[in-house]
């Protein structure tokens, strides 16, 4: 097996055995929102914000099974605040229709070398989705 197929396994492993229970212990549930480049399905607390795992990204890189990338979508064709717009925030994600969405990608890096953080990985996960949720609440009427 080369290191590009085991690194997905691994993420996939992680985050099916761990994040997605987890984030279901915190109110998290399955999205019914269809992410235009992610297959796996997402997970929301509310339908403002969801979260997908691409664990695709990096996953040819021999540090792959220490991360993955989480992606925070905004499914929602609105218009979007230019103080919500940059790498920082919130970039735009074509999708099919002629459809704009809103997305967010944070690495999550979950092990360093042979110390794994599970916990703190979630806690960040947890408080970046606050965190934007925060930034998107103001848009909620709007759609």
């Amino acid at each position: 097996m080369n290191i590009n197929d085991a690194n997905k396994i691994f993420r996939k492993s992680i985050i099916k055995g761990f994040f997605e229970p987890q984030l279901v212990n915190l109110d998290f549930k399955k999205s019914g929102i269809k992410h235009p480049s992610i297959n796996d399905d997402g997970m929301m607390q509310s339908d403002l914000l969801h979260i997908f795992f691409d664990i695709e990204t990096g996953s040819d890189y021999p540090d792959g099974d220490e991360w993955f990338i989480v992606e925070f979508l905004f499914p929602h064709d609105v218009p979007f605040p230019d103080n919500l717009k940059g790498a920082d925030f919130f970039t735009k994600i074509a999708v099919e229709g002629k459809k704009t969405y809103w997305h967010h990608r944070e690495l999550i890096r979950f092990k360093y070398g042979k110390s794994k953080k599970l916990t703190d990985a979630l806690e960040f996960l947890e408080s970046k989705y606050k965190e934007l949720h925060t930034l998107l609440e103001p848009l909620h009427d709007l759609n």
